[in-house]
């Protein structure tokens, strides 16, 4: 998946895809990294916004990019999350969807 490729490229740590399709309703994907830092969480949320704005893909919508302890893209298809570690540990997104697959994740 694109967004993905575009965490890796911006040295996102443990890029993780879930596939949500037969889970929930709600998306059929949740790309989910981790930044070193606020700053690096932001700078991972604008690389993938931005590149993806440069190939016509836009956001529904942007939640927590001016913290950058937890961002939120949400493009409606799929949704990227990036967290800064001590967030990612609270919530483990990946145990709370245990049930969906993860796929593999390569750099673009």
């Amino acid at each position: 998946m694109r967004a993905a490729a575009l965490c890796l490229d911006n040295k996102a740590n443990d890029v993780v895809v879930l596939d949500l399709h037969g889970v929930t309703d709600m998306t059929d994907y949740f790309v989910i990294a981790s930044g070193t830092s606020d700053t690096h969480v932001r700078s991972v949320a604008q690389h993938v916004e931005e590149a993806l704005r440069r190939e016509g893909v836009r956001p529904a919508s942007v939640e927590g990019l001016t913290q950058g302890r937890w961002v939120l893209l949400d493009y409606v298809d799929f949704v990227v999350h990036v967290f800064h570690p001590s967030l990612r540990e609270f919530y483990q997104l990946e145990r709370l969807w245990g049930d969906a697959p993860a796929l593999a994740v390569s750099p673009s």
